[in-house]
């Protein structure tokens, strides 16, 4: 992956890396999140936006402990911004390869169709009885089955919960 700064691509700012930061990559603003740490958020939002079942028995539901549908596509595009720029951007680092890059993609685009027409704020069930909601599920199915497989974990495994989430995330 290249940086658009004459910088190395190493960030003196993620502890992962050494050298000096760039400000950009690709045109794309950079921040201090490890790539594991995308790459965990991106699946958790894609294995929740991928089950139907998860998402009745939880968002409609209203349980606590997995956040809702507009918190799902927050995690999907927050720190990859894939709401701007296509994963391909990503390959080498959060995808792996222009496969895992195209369902990404496919998925990002029917979820965040559907969250356009229905608002942020929209009640889960308004989510689930969008007509394009089952085409989104499927999108986020397959994406979520290959980088799970790609991964070496098991993609019919129920989502992990957003503490769980945060455990494997942190930074020590």
């Amino acid at each position: 992956m290249a940086f658009s700064t004459e910088s190395s691509d190493r960030s003196a700012r993620n502890p992962s890396r050494t050298g000096r930061r760039s400000s950009t990559m690709g045109g794309m603003p950079l921040n201090d999140l490890p790539w594991w740490r995308w790459r965990a958020r991106l699946r958790s939002a894609l294995h929740m936006l991928a089950d139907p079942v998860f998402q009745h028995d939880y968002w409609v539901a209203g349980r606590d402990g997995y956040g809702d549908v507009t918190d799902a596509v927050y995690r999907l595009v927050e720190d990859s911004w894939l709401d701007r720029w296509s994963a391909e951007k990503y390959i080498g680092t959060v995808v792996r390869d222009a496969a895992e890059a195209a369902l990404v993609d496919a998925a990002v685009l029917r979820v965040l169709r559907i969250l356009h027409e229905v608002g942020a704020d929209a009640p889960a069930a308004t989510y689930l009885a969008h007509p394009d909601w089952p085409d989104a599920v499927r999108a986020a199915a397959d994406a979520h089955h290959l980088l799970a497989v790609n991964d070496g974990e098991d993609p019919q495994a129920p989502p992990r919960s957003l503490e769980v989430l945060r455990i494997l995330t942190q930074i020590v």
